[in-house]
């Protein structure tokens, strides 16, 4: 079982001055702890099942570069970019800067997208789901061009509404055979078709059952494109809140943690990823710490 964290809220004592130094040593204390992975969220607003909306939001590729200086081991990512944001163009070389940057450590965070409250209120156009599907598609047809060779490919692509000349890329990534493409979501027509299709991974939410339910749909979209089903990491999100004696809001003690994450490796999940609350006390990341190995071992 690898195991990453989220950092899903900057709304910490002494902000905005205490943002930059906090989030540093949130990253380095988990980089040391062990943690395979550090996310932060693709939005520009706080989102609603976090916290208010005019909380404090880091822009994500950004927020990841900083994130990249203060770690050495652990990969990097968006826990998962909104393809509306950027053209496909942007997200690859996004993602392979940061590639480049942390020495290989980047992940391709990416999916259709759901806020429309930040959208409109900053300006993003946000088109109709179909549209942003074929956003998402066009975006990972493109990364698996970008990334093939020593600097891309001189082909061109075309999909609906896209169109591109040349897929050169230079520098190349540094993550071979490309920087590794996770697709969040879990619908069961399209995200997981895509991700049987493109993705090196997927990220999916729910109880175990609903978890394992969403795995054997991938599958089976595997099966269909002809794709072996072992390529694709399986990974979820999932909140925790570690305490000793398994107090406060929806406590858990470390026994009981690893009794849950034991349920959550039988349905299948190969990538665990906590999303932390008050994150920014050491205390927390200091407690998760003492389980890894545990989690690890699943």
């Amino acid at each position: 079982m690898k195991v990453g964290l989220q950092i899903p809220s900057f709304t910490w004592p002494g902000a905005p001055e205490s943002i930059g130094p906090t989030l540093g040593r949130i990253v380095r204390d988990a980089d040391d702890a062990g943690f395979d992975s550090i996310w932060v969220m693709d939005h520009f607003f706080q989102i609603r099942s976090v916290g208010a909306t005019e909380e404090p939001m880091l822009e994500g590729w950004t927020t990841l570069g900083f994130m990249a200086a203060h770690s050495t081991r652990a990969r990097l990512g968006l826990m998962v970019g909104g393809v509306h944001y950027r053209n496909p163009g942007l997200w690859i070389k996004a993602a392979t800067t940061l590639d480049v940057l942390s020495g290989g450590r980047a992940w391709l965070g990416i999916g259709a997208a759901w806020n429309e409250e930040e959208s409109r209120a900053l300006g993003f156009p946000f088109p109709p789901l179909s549209e942003r599907f074929d956003m998402l598609e066009n975006t990972l047809r493109m990364a698996h061009g970008m990334w093939s060779g020593e600097r891309g490919s001189e082909a061109a692509l075309e999909g609906r509404g896209f169109a591109a000349g040349r897929l050169l890329n230079s520098p190349q990534s540094i993550s071979r055979p490309r920087v590794p493409i996770m697709i969040g979501g879990g619908g069961e027509k399209k995200t997981l078709r895509l991700v049987a299709q493109y993705g090196d991974a997927c990220n999916v939410f729910g109880s175990p059952e609903m978890i394992a339910r969403k795995y054997h749909i991938l599958d089976e979209h595997c099966a269909t494109v002809g794709r072996d089903p072992a390529e694709i990491e399986r990974s979820t999100l999932q909140t925790v809140n570690l305490t000793q004696d398994g107090g406060g809001r929806r406590g858990e003690t470390p026994a009981q943690l690893v009794d849950r994450v034991g349920a959550l490796a039988d349905a299948g999940v190969e990538h665990l990823i906590f999303s932390v609350p008050a994150v920014h006390d050491p205390d927390r990341i200091a407690a998760l710490a003492q389980v890894i190995p545990a989690l690890k071992a699943l």
